[in-house]
């Protein structure tokens, strides 16, 4: 209750100074994440920020608010869509709940590989999911590499769905991914991120699932010391911005934030490669064991929840024309 009315009152402060020109016409706007300084996320919208106020000749500014000062991601999700905030930079699993277009992200599996992943994000079906939320308060303006999502647990690797009967594994609170982990024979956790090293030291959970750099960016290979490339999902973060905000900009400023946009995920995807080797070596010498297990078998666990996406009318059209884009090398 204390956080939700620091959040509110955070918002209202936001709200009342959200925005507006100064006396020399240079627009200040803020960007909320959940990242810390070092994570290469928090470089990537540094990145953006400074291609921004170069590209606008100074005229539009971001200020980043990082390390979850404004809230967890759903509630900076919705200062967004307020316009209190004025871009967030969150995970496609969590803008599942308000668009139900993104949760295709959390699909697993919908990626064959790092290569249909890139072609896919920088294709004109996803500026077209980008697009899709302007009448509910706020558009997509590109995307971060989050890599692909592994299971990691305590002490046991997980080398075929069997292994994850009777395991609680965190999961983010998405619809899909609860049902991901059910298909495989777990039992989904949903919590926030921030909550999961406690919950893994503590025996609230036996594992989680996520990117190399959480064991060591939030430590939590000091607690979870078997890793999987399971590789059941690839969920890129995504770099929301109001809608109204959007809209009051003029032509030049609106390019020249595209523009920044993408050359910022460019950017993201070379820091990125660059933390996930240095997690893995980090993480080795902590003593965590990564393991390879066969993917046919976690693949074929979750062919159900691929037929419900080819079928809703809601993903039916992206589905299609992503898989399709599969066999386009």
């Amino acid at each position: 209750m204390a956080f939700m009315m620091i959040c509110l009152l955070a918002a209202g402060a936001l709200s009342a100074c959200s925005t507006k020109a100064s006396s020399d016409g240079t627009i200040t706007m803020r960007l909320a994440h959940n990242q810390s300084e070092t994570h290469p996320v928090h470089k990537s919208l540094t990145e953006f920020a400074r291609l921004t106020e170069e590209k606008t000749n100074g005229e539009v500014k971001i200020q980043l608010y990082p390390n979850g000062q404004l809230g967890a991601e759903r509630e900076v999700i919705e200062l967004t869509q307020t316009g209190a905030v004025d871009l967030s930079k969150v995970s496609a699993s969590a803008l599942e709940s308000f668009s139900e277009v993104y949760s295709l992200f959390s699909l697993p599996y919908l990626f064959d590989g790092r290569d249909h992943y890139y072609r896919v994000m920088n294709s004109s079906t996803v500026n077209g999911i980008y697009e899709s939320t302007e009448e509910i308060g706020f558009r997509g303006l590109t995307f971060y590499d989050g890599g692909s999502r592994n299971f990691y647990t305590k002490n046991k690797p997980i080398m075929h769905p069997d292994d994850l009967n009777g395991m609680k594994i965190r999961v983010q609170p998405s619809a899909t991914s609860i049902r991901m982990i059910e298909l495989m024979g777990g039992s989904p956790t949903p919590m926030s991120f921030g909550e999961v090293y406690t919950a893994l030291q503590q025996g609230v959970i036996d594992g989680s699932e996520n990117n190399e750099t959480a064991l060591t960016d939030n430590n939590h290979g000091e607690v979870a010391k078997e890793y999987s490339y399971s590789e059941h999902a690839m969920v890129p973060d995504i770099l929301i911005m109001n809608q109204a905000k959007w809209d009051v900009l003029n032509e030049e400023q609106k390019q020249a934030i595209n523009e920044a946009a993408r050359e910022s995920s460019a950017f993201h995807k070379v820091v990125w490669e660059e933390a996930i080797e240095k997690s893995i070596e980090d993480s080795k010498e902590k003593g965590v064991t990564f393991s390879t297990p066969d993917k046919e078998p976690f693949q074929k666990a979750v062919r159900p929840l691929h037929k419900e996406f080819a079928e809703k009318v809601s993903t039916a059209e992206y589905y299609k024309e992503i898989r399709e884009a599969a066999e386009k090398e």
